[in-house]
């Protein structure tokens, strides 16, 4: 509207001059030497416009003919530009879903119309990586990293191909220098803590944690917890060496992560050592309530020196009452309970804490009855029994860091140089499925489970020890069994056990046995009976169906079997002579 108005305004000023100019009388002379010229004023304006138009028209085309070279070039390479632009698009668009003839193509073209465009050279580097040619890869991530603009993508290219080259320590070399062109780089802040980490540089690993911090990329709480991490790391490390500054680590570290493990379980192993008993137990259940952990436990048990085995195991299940029975972490205090119980000899009290378990044990479970067994009642067999079930049963929580199982905690992964990356959990591999269906338990197990404790057979004084066994005839061979695995331990004074019932040998089990077969071992309880017939006593040997054993015959020689006594094997007409009786 207001452009309106004022064209309106400007037609009406010069409407007023035209017929201004128009109503002057007179006329206008101009005297040039012998020139001169007379002429009204309207004419003279009029005339004057269209010199004035004259010279624009003339100016406009000289500078268009002047300007049309440069013109064609800028419109040349515009297309030239477009074309590359096109080029870079679509080539980034193949390399996006895989086709790398297309996009190589589209790099060529990328490259020819646009040479020095940062992604025509990042398109050929994608291409090449794609094509799996890592020289050619390698020569455009250096030229990247020769120009300003892209010094850091090259940086980033030579990175990724080292690593794909197994070149760690030249890997190190382009984070640290992308490092110092630019700080707040994640990728090179990352590698070079890993590196550092991975080759015990705890102090340089601390500088670059307190830069990351500096340059934003990580918040407060973060800090804190990864510099508890490596704080740690260092005490571990020390623990033997400088126990002084290791214990300045791990008691800053405690403040900053005091649910971190292994810096609650060293912490409370120094503060035990100074006997300040209380505050050691503090850092324990402090950790313990946020992850319960056996480390945890056995540090518990143990932060008062000089005590009894009974209590150690008090002080394990006060520790064990702190978490509920509705928390996954509440199996590890039952367990943590049953290894404190075992310790104690109340073997009562460790097999009812680990009755809810027993039906699917884990490995754990497993190993503590086969303990149980073989500690309480001396049952070898038993004890193997539960050493088997150990073998195809769950896996614990263990430490797990991307799909890496260690025995210990470490601060870095070791797959991918991740900071605390390793928690306790179950690992991936041993969650259940429906492999585990095919391994069924054997006969041997489910009857030496089925079969009664043993007990202890006593012998009165007057009796002599077993002789040995006495190997049968050539003419009934028989076997010698040897003394059974599962027999219970004996003091040195006390005599052995002589005599029993003489058994055949158990036949071997079919791969299916049937539902309704008798138990594989019976009761010992008569193992102290006399025999009733004046035969060679014997122990009976039963083993279990994957046991090869050994051989009882002993080596037979098939040359003796055929020809007979020693003196029938003489040479000559004397051995032929003795084997026609003579």
């Amino acid at each position: 509207m207001l452009r309106i108005v004022l064209f309106l305004v400007l037609i009406a000023l010069a409407a007023a001059g035209a017929a201004w100019v128009a109503d002057q009388p007179g006329d206008l002379v101009l005297t040039a030497g012998s020139f001169r010229a007379s002429t009204t004023l309207p004419k003279f304006v009029f005339l004057l416009g269209l010199f004035a138009a004259a010279v624009v028209l003339v100016w406009s085309i000289v500078t268009t003919i002047w300007r049309t070279p440069g013109r064609l070039r800028r419109r040349r390479h515009d297309k030239r530009h477009a074309r590359g632009r096109h080029a870079i698009t679509h080539g980034l668009l193949a390399i996006g879903h895989g086709d790398t003839a297309l996009a190589r193509r589209h790099a060529e073209t990328a490259r020819r119309h646009a040479p020095n465009d940062p992604l025509a050279l990042l398109l050929h580097a994608q291409s090449a990586q794609l094509e799996g040619n890592r020289d050619e890869a390698q020569r455009v991530f250096r030229a990247m990293a020769g120009r300003e603009d892209t010094r850091l993508l090259g940086l980033r290219g030579l990175f990724i191909e080292a690593q794909r080259a197994d070149d760690a320590v030249g890997a190190v070399m382009i984070a640290e220098e992308a490092i110092k062109l630019s700080p707040s780089s994640t990728w090179a802040s990352h590698a070079v803590l890993g590196f550092r980490c991975a080759r015990g540089d705890w102090s340089g690993a601390l500088a670059i944690l307190d830069s990351n911090l500096s340059a934003g990329q990580i918040d407060k709480q973060t800090y804190r917890r990864q510099r508890g991490v490596l704080l740690t790391a260092r005490a571990l490390e020390l623990a033997t060496m400088d126990r002084d500054v290791a214990r300045e680590s791990v008691m800053e570290a405690i403040k900053l992560a005091p649910t971190l493990v292994p810096a609650a379980v060293l912490a409370a192993k120094f503060e035990s050592e100074a006997h300040q008993v209380r505050r050691a137990m503090k850092l324990v259940e402090a950790a313990w309530i946020a992850n319960p952990h056996p480390d945890l436990a056995d540090a518990y048990a143990h932060v008062k020196l000089g005590d009894t085995a009974w209590h150690r195991l008090q002080r394990v299940e006060t520790l064990a009452a702190k978490t509920s029975a509705d928390k996954p972490g509440h199996v590890e205090g039952q367990l943590a309970i049953a290894r404190a119980a075992i310790d104690a000899s109340e073997f009562a009290r460790a097999r009812e804490v680990l009755a809810p378990y027993v039906k699917d044990p884990t490995q754990r479970v497993a190993l503590l009855m086969a303990e149980i067994e073989r500690t309480e009642h001396g049952d070898g067999g038993r004890a193997r029994a539960w050493t088997l079930r150990a073998v195809r049963a769950r896996h614990d929580p263990a430490w797990t860091a991307d799909g890496y199982v260690s025995d210990r905690w470490r601060p870095v992964s070791p797959v991918t140089g991740r900071l605390d990356a390793f928690q306790w959990q179950t690992p991936v591999a041993s969650l259940p499925s429906d492999k585990g269906t095919t391994i069924e338990s054997s006969a041997f197990e489910e009857a030496m489970l089925a079969a009664p404790p043993p007990k202890r057979v006593t012998v009165a004084p007057n009796e002599g020890p077993a002789e040995p066994p006495v190997a049968a005839p050539a003419s009934a061979p028989a076997s010698v069994p040897a003394a059974q695995d599962n027999l219970p331990p004996m003091a040195k004074d006390e005599p052995a056990v002589a005599t029993a019932e003489p058994v055949q040998p158990a036949p071997e089990p079919a791969e299916s046995p049937p539902p309704a077969a008798p138990p594989v071992f019976r009761s010992r309880a008569d193992l102290g009976k006399p025999a009733p017939a004046p035969i060679p006593a014997v122990i009976p040997i039963v083993r279990a169906p994957d046991d090869p054993g050994i051989d009882d015959e002993g080596p037979s020689d098939e040359f003796t079997e055929q020809i007979g006594t020693p003196k029938a094997q003489a040479g000559g007409w004397r051995g032929f002579w003795s084997r026609w009786g003579a």
